[in-house]
């Protein structure tokens, strides 16, 4: 039961900061449960400590490490191998090991720990700070069914949570772990856009965000198809048409594509930066 876990973070940057709101939010644990520590930034780990109430760990007797139950690994992928060659001999085989360091795969993980711990590596995105994350999760050796459980309660508590084969999660980072950005470009667009035509900055920006919101959430209740429901919106000659031939004769949906698949290859070629090659 996770209400029985110590939850440390390695790491406490934006990522970490949303999990842990979710978590505590949702009241899956309590304050007291969750340390949080990093290598240098004293500053950051007061600020959870004031805005959350959780426990910092400011020394580097590794304490919070050696106690933890569950350790979420959210530092920089750059920052990964020297982060857990410095932590490993406080680690141990029966604590599950999280992490949404991006294109860092699980057997790299538990080379540099160096032992045979549990290790399911996750891709969330930055809408986990509202509770709406989708989290691409992988499972690597070791894990059990209870580790996948308390995986899923944690990234639950931030979204949905989509289980996939390691091979596959580059793909999500290219989709949804960088596909926010993708929305905030084509929103700011459309604000300029609506500025371009005369409407203020606060007006364009009000009616953005509701017509994104209503359209995403036409998709998500009616689970109809995004086409189908683009063709019912649009009337021959009409305004819709219009702008849509504008966004066609511009090649949108090629560069949308484009877009997913160089974000897709970026990290892939993180992962060969900063893995183990089997």
């Amino acid at each position: 039961m996770i209400e029985n876990k110590k939850i440390c973070f390695v790491g406490a940057g934006a990522m970490a900061e949303a999990i842990l709101s979710g978590l505590l939010d949702h009241k899956i644990v309590k304050p007291g449960q969750i340390t949080v520590t990093n290598k240098e930034d004293r500053f950051r780990l007061d600020e959870l400590v004031y805005n959350f109430g959780v426990v910092a760990d400011r020394t580097q007797t590794y304490s919070s490490i050696q106690q933890a139950d569950i350790l979420i690994l959210a530092m920089k992928p750059k920052d990964i191998e020297k982060a857990l060659l410095d932590i490993r001999e406080w680690t141990r085989p029966d604590q599950l090991f999280l992490s949404v360091v991006a294109g860092v795969s699980t057997a790299t993980i538990s080379h540099f720990l160096g032992h045979a711990a549990p290790v399911i590596r996750t891709m969330p995105n930055t809408s986990a700070i509202v509770g709406l994350s989708a989290t691409g999760m992988c499972l690597g050796d070791h894990v059990r069914d209870e580790h996948v459980r308390l995986a899923r309660t944690i990234f639950e508590s931030i979204g949905l949570v989509f289980i996939t084969e390691e091979e596959k999660l580059d793909a999500i980072t290219g989709l949804s772990g960088s596909g926010p950005a993708y929305v905030y470009y084509l929103v700011e667009a459309m604000i300029k856009g609506g500025m371009d035509v005369g409407l203020s900055y606060e007006d364009a920006r009000k009616l953005t965000l509701q017509t994104v919101l209503g359209a995403a959430t036409m998709l998500s209740e009616t689970g109809e198809d995004p086409a189908v429901l683009r063709e019912k919106v649009t009337s021959p000659n009409g305004t819709t048409a219009r702008g849509l031939d504008t966004l066609r004769s511009y090649q949108f949906e090629q560069a949308v594509r484009e877009c997913i698949r160089q974000a897709t290859q970026r990290s892939k070629e993180l992962g060969q930066m900063f893995s183990i090659q089997k």
